[in-house]
């Protein structure tokens, strides 16, 4: 099912819609509608997306939409950006589920002269204007780094993963280049979960159940399968070294319990919020022509990479970080 048109009801009425009367001489005007489109956007991480879009919305006070799918489900992604294209957007972030996929719509709408920014994953064959999001490779070797650690530099890993997303794709360039020095541990098995957490479940509780000897350490390089990851390591009893990514409550509360040694937290708020204005700077200082090759360009009024940078999150800042998050998503 689209969530079309969502206007991040758990935040209130109208967060995202604010009235532009009586803002002392503002450079936008009513006509103006900027959109996020993405993936599973139920998820604790697109939520974070949807304050920092409700927040920057308030502060410029402009009409902002978050859509999408709630599952993961690149053909209805496309399918949303396809009907927002429809509504005649002022600006439009994209968090490309399948780049390739996404890239004539994208094209399309910049040769319209709709400005369009990637976030969270990007979408580099296409004509987007800027990526803001998470070096993933820079990312992916923090994971390694931890994973070598606590494995002491030997053992075999499960990875769980979309291979489709470029963002994940990056991360597991910078496991692997990682480990690279590191010969004694290998990668054996890389599992394609389809954005789907049972099947991280399933296939865990299988592994433990067939050759839990023969398995020393599991790599999420996304939300969601870590957390199961976690659930089937619990139900078994089983001790091993699990690296997550991203922010999960779920995830967070088995690092607490010691189940899951780190995850790598990104900053979702920053990337919408940080999106939103210069999707507003694009609309209000145009750059001509729109579809130029402006990373190429020496001399580009635009960057062609905006890194919000990552975190490690583990036992020991872990409570430091919820206090954190609590104190953000409070305001209003």
């Amino acid at each position: 099912m689209l969530r079309s048109d969502r206007l991040l009801k758990f935040l209130g009425p109208g967060a995202l819609m604010i009235p532009i009367l009586g803002c002392g001489g503002s450079q936008h005007s009513v006509d103006e509608k900027y959109f996020l489109i993405a993936t599973n956007i139920k998820l604790p991480y697109w939520e974070a997306a949807g304050s920092g879009l409700v927040r920057a919305a308030q502060m410029m006070q402009v009409e902002a939409h978050f859509v999408g799918p709630e599952t993961y489900d690149p053909k209805a992604q496309q399918q949303e950006f396809e009907k927002v294209l429809g509504q005649k957007p002022t600006g439009i972030m994209i968090s490309p589920a399948d780049p390739e996929l996404m890239k004539a719509d994208i094209d399309r709408a910049i040769g319209q002269g709709i400005p369009v920014i990637t976030i969270d994953s990007d979408a580099r064959s296409s004509k987007r204007l800027l990526f803001i999001g998470t070096d993933n490779y820079t990312a992916g070797q923090m994971g390694g780094e931890v994973l070598a650690r606590r494995l002491q530099g030997k053992g075999n890993v499960v990875v769980f993963t979309i291979p489709q997303q470029a963002n994940l794709r990056e991360r597991l360039r910078g496991y692997q280049d990682t480990l690279s020095a590191h010969p004694q541990i290998k990668i054996v098995e890389t599992i394609d979960m389809r954005g789907d957490p049972g099947t991280a479940f399933d296939k865990t509780v299988e592994i433990l159940a067939k050759r839990a000897a023969q398995v020393d350490a599991f790599v999420c390089l996304e939300a969601v399968a870590c957390p199961e990851v976690g659930e089937a390591l619990d139900r078994k009893k089983a001790d091993k070294v699990v690296v997550a990514m991203d922010v999960e409550p779920r995830t967070l509360e088995w690092i607490q319990k010691g189940l899951i040694a780190a995850t790598i937290g990104q900053k979702p708020y920053t990337m919408a919020y940080y999106g939103l204005q210069m999707l507003d700077n694009l609309h209000h200082h145009p750059i001509t022509p729109l579809d130029a090759n402006w990373a190429q360009d020496s001399f580009s009024p635009i960057p062609t990479i905006v890194d919000t940078g990552a975190t490690l999150i583990d036992k020991s800042n872990v409570e430091a970080f919820l206090k954190a998050r609590e104190s953000v998503t409070t305001k209003k």
